[in-house]
């Protein structure tokens, strides 16, 4: 039994896409390939132009770290840190200049509404504020590609109302490529697109032809 088997998917530039199913469907499979932590043993992966199923280390690396958003059910946030200096810290990484990298990410700070959280540390936060801040510090270096993995999951309904808001608001504005992977469906309805797996195929997708490729 493969993991994915024959999953063939087009998404459009800005389009905001839930994928849907239970445990065991083989959405972290997907989540891997896409975000290039593993090859396909067959077919293809093209992310905005960057075919990932025959790109090297070094082009991979540079894909995460420039062209890529990730946000975790777990948050992943440094806790020595405070809400501005996790945010920053990815354009800090890439060699970028501290005054404008903390304006970027205060701007961001800014649209996920925590800017008077600023400069509070990650245990001053409620869980709804730390998801929040990952999804600022996700598209603080503008990625082509954002990657919600279970991101309410961790979330009691309020936080994770807010939350989906929060990524309504993103995809609205067109600000980057959403992908929301899921297994719950009031989240997936949220989505202007859903597609559902099981046992590692698409069985559902409630697609509509893009007008260009991400």
């Amino acid at each position: 039994m493969h993991a994915l088997d024959g999953v063939s998917l087009e998404i459009a530039r800005n389009e905001f896409v839930a994928v849907n199913g239970p445990s065991g469907c083989g959405k972290s499979t997907l989540i891997h390939l896409l975000a290039g932590l593993e090859y396909p043993t067959a077919g293809e992966i093209v992310v905005d132009g960057l075919a990932l199923h025959t790109a090297d280390d070094a082009a991979l690396t540079d894909y995460r770290r420039r062209r890529l958003g990730l946000v975790f059910q777990f948050f992943n946030l440094l806790p020595t840190m405070n809400v501005l200096e996790n945010v920053s810290f990815p354009l800090l990484l890439q060699g970028r200049p501290p005054h404008e990298s903390e304006k970027r990410a205060a701007d961001l700070i800014d649209l996920v509404g925590l800017t008077d959280r600023s400069t509070h540390f990650i245990h001053q936060l409620s869980g709804g504020e730390q998801q929040r801040t990952a999804i600022a510090r996700a598209l603080v270096h503008r990625p082509s590609l954002l990657i919600a993995d279970e991101p309410t999951g961790n979330l009691d309904s309020q936080s994770a109302s807010t939350v989906m808001r929060l990524l309504e608001k993103i995809a609205g504005e067109r600000l980057t490529t959403l992908i929301v992977v899921t297994h719950d469906d009031e989240v997936a309805r949220a989505a202007s697109r859903r597609v559902d797996m099981r046992d590692g195929k698409v069985v559902r997708d409630s697609f509509s032809s893009p007008e260009s490729c991400s």
